[in-house]
């Protein structure tokens, strides 16, 4: 016959004993982390964020299909046209050249009541010489007095030449000398000791020399010259 031990209660249902409850114990260690468990549901979408930067270019894509074929153009009258640049062209270039002489001009002439003088610094020919002045509204100066004579003389001298061409030639015959307007050299010349002097027949244009003084000169040689412009009257 055995007793049950004290304190020792047995489950009916089971049969088994079981220890009396006692009060909580101390806390034991940490158990192993247990396994992941099932995904849950997806959750609501949030808000549009904010635009991120610009990415990279990217690489290029493959060549596209060509296009059909576009209508029948119309007939171009391009020779008018070329004709019209062309034209258009040259206009810009004289006026181009006009500019720089008018800047040039600006920059330094003489002047007398009656008219102004500019040595032009570019070396031409007595007849290109000649053009030039008068397509500017001007002729290659010609120095009639003694005081118009002084003053393109220092003109010359104090722009450091030694020489310059004036308008003054005997090309239609020679010895008679005539100014660029065709009127003969009458009361007053400036000639250089000994000159004109052409055994030969080429000095037939003049040209003046720093000191005032005149020499006959062959017309091709190319030399800076002196224009001449009448004032306006007002």
């Amino acid at each position: 016959m055995t007793f049950p031990l004290k304190g020792i209660l047995t489950n009916r249902r089971t049969g088994h004993d079981m220890l009396p409850l006692t009060t909580e114990g101390d806390e034991g260690e940490k158990g192993d982390r247990g396994e992941v468990g099932k995904q849950g549901k997806v959750g609501p979408k949030g808000s549009k964020g904010n635009k991120g930067p610009v990415g990279d270019v990217g690489d290029q894509g493959m060549l596209g299909k060509i296009g059909p074929i576009g209508g029948k153009g119309m007939v171009c009258d391009c020779g008018r046209y070329r004709r019209f640049v062309g034209q258009l062209n040259i206009n810009v270039a004289r006026l181009n050249t006009s500019i720089k002489f008018l800047k040039n001009v600006i920059a330094g002439i003489r002047e007398t009541d009656e008219k102004f003088y500019y040595i032009v610094k570019e070396e031409k020919n007595y007849r290109e010489a000649f053009i030039h002045c008068r397509d500017r509204g001007g002729s290659l100066a010609m120095p009639k007095d003694e005081a118009s004579n002084a003053l393109i003389a220092d003109y010359i001298s104090s722009s450091g030449l030694f020489r310059a061409f004036i308008g003054l030639n005997d090309m239609e015959r020679e010895g008679q000398f005539v100014y660029a307007d065709n009127s003969p050299l009458q009361n007053y010349s400036n000639w250089k000791q000994g000159e004109p002097h052409d055994p030969a027949g080429h000095e037939d244009c003049v040209e003046m020399l720093s000191t005032g003084e005149w020499n006959d000169s062959e017309c091709q040689v190319t030399i800076y010259f002196v224009c001449e412009f009448l004032k306006k009257r007002k």
